[in-house]
């Protein structure tokens, strides 16, 4: 197969929205021609407390399984998760001026989206364990 273009945000926490200080806690990937829609988060205890202490990570982390959600399809997520895979994503990736924001959305071409999620995720997203 022939490699086929495909679009991503990175998903950030901006718990202090007038600060502008963000963390990156997850990437949503699209590729239109493999029907292709995911996304992916983690959130960081530790990070998160060092750039804003006392931030509700239960409510941030609803928020997030909510994305990840909506781009699955998932139909107890609501009627946004109900729309076509590209709506979704144009809906996902709607600049915003919440907690939740998303970067602006690039491109690329790829054979496998999928390892797309896992590579992105892997580069702008994962933390290092820490060492003891």
């Amino acid at each position: 197969m022939a490699p086929e273009p495909f679009q991503y945000a990175v998903l950030r926490l901006v718990p202090r929205v007038e600060r502008e200080e963000f963390i990156n806690v997850g990437v949503i990937v699209f590729c239109r021609t493999r029907q292709f829609l995911r996304a992916r988060v983690a959130l960081d205890p530790r990070r998160v407390e060092a750039l804003a202490p006392g931030v509700d990570l239960a409510a941030v982390g609803e928020h997030l399984d909510a994305r990840v959600r909506v781009a699955a399809g998932d139909t107890d997520a609501g009627p946004i998760a109900a729309l076509p895979q590209s709506e979704r994503f144009h809906w996902l990736v709607a600049p915003s001026s919440t907690v939740i924001q998303t970067s602006s959305v690039h491109s690329g071409l790829c054979d496998d989206p999928e390892s797309v999620v896992e590579r992105l995720f892997a580069q702008l997203v994962a933390v290092e364990p820490a060492e003891s």
